[in-house]
């Protein structure tokens, strides 16, 4: 008797979980959207504008993190002063940020 109505059960949970399955899985995906694939584009579009935007004279920092001021930009790389008379040329993508945003908590 209780095999049966285990089964009955079953039966009737597969029958109207097929909906209630898709929209889970629905809802599952929209809230991944909102809250991770949406502010990494979000992240990725500001950072994509700031190096096309860069000019002479900011400071930058690297992905290495190798601070210094832009002495040159060119279309794919930029040309780093990091000291006195000491130049680096290195590739757009490995500038990460600037540093206005570190001098301004101090």
């Amino acid at each position: 008797m209780h095999t049966l109505f285990v089964f009955l059960q079953a039966e009737g949970a597969a029958k109207g979980g097929n909906w209630s399955f898709l929209i889970m899985m629905a809802a599952i995906f929209v809230v991944m959207y909102f809250l991770m694939i949406r502010p990494q584009k979000k992240r990725q579009k500001e950072l994509q504008a700031y190096r096309e935007n860069l000019k002479k004279g900011d400071k930058v920092i690297t992905a290495g993190g190798i601070y210094g001021t832009i002495a040159e930009v060119k279309e794919a790389y930029v040309l780093l002063e990091v000291d006195a008379n000491v130049k680096i040329r290195v590739d757009k993508s490995t500038l990460v940020k600037d540093t206005t945003d570190l001098q301004q908590g101090n």
